[in-house]
């Protein structure tokens, strides 16, 4: 029997984001029908595998990204857009398995569980954003991409907190903030399919923030700290960026995130 370390990292490791995703659900699959041995006897990766397309920048010579009126400048708009979300979705696969075979001896079978059914959700959206940017003419690797967003890996590779702190209570929490505004954006030009692809995401991503905020607040128990006051630490001193408004409340509350832990934060 594989053990579930050697069938994440076999997943990290794959390149081509379509095989990626199929690695990803067939290791769901069979954690999930009890497939694979709760055995941790290979190393994650530094780094996951990456395919030759698209091109990483910084975000300072990323294209811009959005909507506009009719015509050809829009509708390289909205491929920029749809093409930056399928990359946050694609690194976000790598992320949720890094989290499960990283820290899962450590964490124990519901944490690998919970990280593995985000893994899953996060191949899924990548499938649907892909598909979605086949319907506009375009692809994934058509054009440039983020080049940061494996930062918060590399920057809390070494404690199962930041990561729980920086990654699902803070990146994806950002999320929650800014997806219901881009949802309205992408309703109002019409586009129906892209808007159900967000809503879906959407009500995903509160269940992953969820899972995060819950397991960290267990790990600072187990630590013998407030969740509230360890998580502005680690936040001040593991993300490179400002944890600033607005803030989607009803959605970070349903998320298991008050505002007590973000409300004045400046890190």
């Amino acid at each position: 029997m594989q053990s579930l370390a050697q069938a994440i990292r076999a997943a990290l490791l794959e390149c081509d984001p379509r095989a990626k995703v199929m690695r990803t659900r067939a290791l769901v699959r069979d954690w999930r029908l009890g497939r694979q041995a709760f055995a941790f006897d290979v190393a994650m990766p530094a780094e996951p595998g990456r395919p030759a397309r698209p091109e990483l920048l910084p975000p300072s010579r990323m294209p811009k990204r959005g909507f506009g009126g009719s015509g050809g400048g829009s509708e390289r708009g909205r491929v920029a857009l749809w093409h930056a979300l399928a990359h946050i979705e694609f690194v976000a696969i790598d992320l949720a398995l890094d989290m499960a075979g990283r820290f899962g001896a450590q964490m124990g079978r519901q944490f690998v569980s919970d990280f593995l059914a985000v893994a899953a959700d996060e191949a899924m959206h990548f499938a649907l954003l892909e598909r979605h940017l086949h319907s506009l003419g375009s692809h994934y690797g058509a054009l440039p991409a983020h080049s940061g967003l494996w930062d918060a890996a590399r920057k809390t590779a070494h404690d199962v907190a930041a990561r729980l702190a920086v990654v699902p209570m803070v990146l994806e929490a950002r999320g929650l903030d800014v997806t219901p505004a881009t949802l309205e954006r992408v309703r109002a030009a019409g586009d129906s399919r892209g808007a159900r692809i967000l809503s879906r995401i959407l009500d995903d991503e509160i269940i992953h923030v969820r899972f995060g905020s819950t397991h960290f607040i267990a790990e600072s128990a187990r630590r013998g700290e407030s969740a509230e006051i360890l998580w502005k630490s680690l936040v001040a001193e593991h993300f490179g960026g400002l944890v600033k408004p607005p803030f989607n409340d009803s959605a970070r509350l349903s998320a298991g995130l008050p505002r007590s832990f973000y409300a004045g934060v400046d890190c």
